[in-house]
């Protein structure tokens, strides 16, 4: 049995948050876990215009209603886009480990996702995306030399 009756309240604080720091994130294991659909963006074009994408690619892309579905088990994740007219890129990969990643425009590269403060941060190689759940809803930010493109989807499943 474990008791802290003979420790001052400060050692007490001390084990209760180092206790805590090893526990589970709060948001649980399947935070993520679901299939979003876009809501709504802001800029966009000064986004992709930033990072090269070509002109067909960012007309196809604009108010896209891209379907974004996450399965995740523990650390890993696989990371699904359906984007109308049944193309689709799939990203899987395991928290803090390398894995072969794609690019929004198609170019393959490995990188190591983080899970940072309960948002998941991959750097791409011209841009950085991280993704939260905020209010039940999947917002991902990307970012590419100061141009930030902000993308909020909703759950359906």
């Amino acid at each position: 049995m474990f008791t802290t009756d003979c420790w001052s309240p400060l050692q007490q604080k001390k084990i209760t948050e180092a206790i805590l720091f090893y526990l589970p994130h709060p948001q649980g294991n399947m935070a993520f876990a679901g299939k979003y659909e876009f809501e709504s963006d802001e800029n966009y074009d000064d986004f992709v215009k930033k990072i090269g994408l070509p002109a067909d690619k960012i007309e196809m892309g604009r108010n896209c209603k891209i379907v974004t579905e996450v399965v995740q088990n523990g650390n890993d994740f696989t990371w699904t886009q359906h984007f109308p007219g049944g193309r689709t890129t799939t990203n899987s990969f395991t928290i803090d480990k390398e894995a072969d990643m794609e690019t929004m425009g198609g170019r393959k590269f490995k990188a190591t996702v983080k899970m940072e403060g309960g948002k998941i941060v991959a750097d791409f190689p011209n841009y950085r995306h991280t993704a939260e759940i905020a209010g039940g809803k999947l917002v991902e930010i990307y970012t590419s030399s100061g141009v930030v493109y902000k993308r909020t989807s909703k759950k359906i499943a």
